[in-house]
């Protein structure tokens, strides 16, 4: 039952405090959150557990994680809830949709698999997807997922200190070694898969851990981040 781990809600903003509802076969309580407007083109607004309700990220730019009491404030055992706040979230008469994910049903623990212990990881090994939040070293690392196996797509942002571009990793970029490229998330150019070994380290994930290089981007000394990683199921 596919609808037990991901699932997409469509409603109209009301500008009042309000709970959106999850309506297929089966309700779960999401770990993540991606909400867009499908009637103007405000940004795509992001929420996870690991990170906490009230603070959002946006998909298409390379902005830092804000706090905005009145956008999501709950994730709810049959979907989330919302403030009465508009520019995306909740903007009275406008349409939206809403994609959610289940990872570990909560924020999660410390994974302490790699050579960066996460502040918190949550993970669903049963549909293939692991969220979570780690301070940067400045030096190569690894970040432990809990996935069991090695995952095919991986995406790291920044979320404080500086603004930062959203990094992809996806095991089909290259035929022989995807671990040396990266995409961006946010942006149109450069079109293709850029070979840098500061992102990724050159090192292909394994069933425990992912690998992370030098960028600031992605390893900056005390700053934080957030990443979300995918498995095949």
């Amino acid at each position: 039952d596919g609808t037990a781990h991901f699932q997409p809600t469509l409603y109209t903003g009301d500008g009042s405090v309000r709970n959106i509802d999850q309506t297929e076969n089966s309700t779960f309580q999401p770990d993540w959150v991606w909400i867009k407007s499908t009637a103007s083109a405000q940004s795509n607004m992001l929420f996870d557990a690991p990170r906490g309700v009230t603070k959002v990220m946006n998909s298409n730019d390379d902005s830092v994680e804000t706090t905005d009491a009145n956008s999501l404030t709950s994730f709810d055992s049959d979907g989330f809830g919302l403030g009465s706040g508009a520019g995306g979230y909740n903007d009275n008469t406008e349409s939206f949709v809403a994609w959610q994910w289940l990872a570990g049903g909560g924020a999660g623990s410390s994974n302490t698999a790699g050579t960066i212990n996460t502040t918190t990881t949550t993970v669903n090994t049963t549909a293939g997807i692991s969220i979570g939040t780690y301070t940067g070293t400045g030096s190569a690392a690894t970040i432990g997922h809990g996935l069991g196996v090695a995952p095919q797509m991986v995406i790291v942002k920044e979320r404080a200190n500086d603004v930062g571009d959203w990094y992809i990793y996806h095991e089909k970029m290259a035929v022989t070694t995807p671990e040396d490229y990266y995409l961006l998330l946010n942006h149109y150019d450069p079109y293709g898969p850029v070979d840098d070994a500061t992102i990724w380290n050159d090192t292909a994930p394994t069933s425990t851990v992912f690998s992370i290089g030098t960028a600031d981007d992605v390893n900056g000394s005390t700053d934080t981040y957030v990443y979300y990683a995918f498995a095949d199921v």
